[in-house]
């Protein structure tokens, strides 16, 4: 279990990188009566599905047998 911990949560961290990365690239900004405001057309559940994934590698890891 700690192996198959360790792998998902390398897995969902680099997903979490590369997606959020992606999402951060699909922003855009503007300046509105001098405030910026950033609209985002990304898709954001590859990120979130990656932070679960390491969010359970991690559990996984720490468990003992």
């Amino acid at each position: 279990m700690k192996i198959l911990g360790i792998v998902l949560l390398v897995v969902g961290l680099l997903g979490l990188a590369y997606f959020g990365y992606q999402a951060w690239q699909d922003s855009e900004s503007f300046n509105l009566l001098g405030v910026d405001v950033a609209v985002s057309k990304a898709d954001w559940m590859p990120v979130i599905v990656s932070a679960l994934v390491a969010v359970l590698g991690y559990v996984l890891s720490r468990v003992k047998r």
